[in-house]
């Protein structure tokens, strides 16, 4: 157990650094898969990625898996079909991952993929996680084994679990950084040399800087937060573990109110390689925890906060929490009083609304 604890917390560090490596999606797809093999053995694995929307996949990275013409048949199984774990269950369940063993009780040929595709394809047993969070789902990764391979236990489910938020990171960063390379949308893209020199720029981040400006910092060249994230991503991808994994990511306001999420990956092996920094609009969903923090919420009115904002009842957020509904009202009675909301429609815009970001920093306490 200690020897598979160890391997664990190595494997999380591993993925941490890849995550601000500056990865494309292909590579980080595959290193990935080669980091979690570590501490989950398996002898495959697919990433793809998905409309946010939609969850559909919009292409597919594979190791060892089936070939193309099977995954098609996948696509239309989870679209029209019947089975266990399909992406669209698991995108709303307790928790982002699950093993195919798990939830057919041992019995693998339940599922019609398993007796129609993977037996066949000499596959045994999958585990399952989406890669997403409050700002939306970007991809699906499936690991899985061979006939006669044991299946996932239970304790290989929730690490993997637990990486799900990290992996989903990587991969939005590596979505991120494609489209601000091709020019795409309004992602800005900086890249600075170890000296934090601008070396690269596109529009998007000319435009950013300008709104966010240096302050009154004498000779300042650049926005505090570039070089502070861009520095974080190299204490993350330096030879030793860092003792602070935090990501090299932060939200900033600039002079006009708008939020920005500013992202650091390394673009190289070494301390010294260049960084890129990416800066994007933050999405309504990325600012709810700021807003959540301003308001003081405790750690279980921000759970009841989170299943609000997903739609759920005060019986299904009781059966989520496995506490009773009384308890529930009482939570959602402090909510309201501590952000001043009249009802829970009230509540999801106070959190949610791009506007209401600036008032919660004004300073107006």
């Amino acid at each position: 157990m200690v020897n598979a604890v160890a391997a664990q917390a190595r494997v999380r560090d591993d993925i941490v650094r890849l995550v601000h490596r500056g990865l494309p999606v292909p590579e980080f797809s595959r290193a990935v898969g080669e980091a979690l093999a570590r501490a989950v053995p398996a002898e495959g694995s697919c990433l793809m990625t998905v409309d946010p929307a939609t969850l559909l996949p919009t292409a597919e990275f594979v190791e060892n898996g089936l070939p193309a013409a099977e995954l098609l048949r996948l696509v239309e199984i989870e679209v029209r079909e019947p089975d266990f774990n399909k992406w669209v269950q698991l995108a709303h369940a307790d928790g982002p991952a699950a093993s195919l063993s798990d939830v057919t009780a041992g019995d693998l040929d339940r599922s019609l993929r398993q007796r129609e595709i993977r037996r066949p394809g000499g596959f045994s047993d999958e585990l399952r996680v989406v890669l997403g969070g409050g700002m939306g789902t970007w991809g699906e990764l499936t690991v899985f084994r061979e006939a006669k391979r044991p299946y996932f236990t239970p304790a290989e489910v929730k690490f993997v679990s637990s990486m799900a938020g990290v992996i989903a990171d990587g991969l939005r960063r590596g979505l991120l950084l494609g489209d601000a390379q091709a020019g795409h949308g309004d992602v800005g893209l900086l890249v600075l040399d170890a000296d934090d020199g601008v070396s690269m720029s596109n529009q998007a981040a000319d435009r950013w800087l300008d709104g966010l400006g240096t302050g009154d910092r004498a000779g300042a060249q650049l926005p505090l937060v570039v070089p502070a994230v861009a520095r974080q991503a190299r204490a993350l991808c330096g030879t030793t573990t860092p003792t602070d994994l935090r990501p090299a990511k932060a939200r900033v306001r600039t002079r006009s109110g708008q939020w920005l999420i500013v992202r650091g990956s390394l673009m190289g092996d070494g301390p010294d390689s260049p960084v890129a920094v990416m800066l994007e609009a933050a999405r309504p969903a990325e600012m709810a925890p700021l807003m959540v923090a301003a308001y003081g919420f405790t750690d279980s009115e921000r759970r009841v906060t989170e299943l609000v904002a997903q739609g759920l009842s005060t019986k299904q957020i009781a059966g989520r929490l496995q506490v009773t509904s009384y308890t529930v009202q009482d939570h959602l009675k402090s909510i309201f009083t501590k952000s001043g909301s009249a009802s829970r429609g009230d509540l999801v815009a106070r959190l949610f609304l791009d506007h209401y970001a600036a008032s919660l920093t004004s300073g107006d306490k």
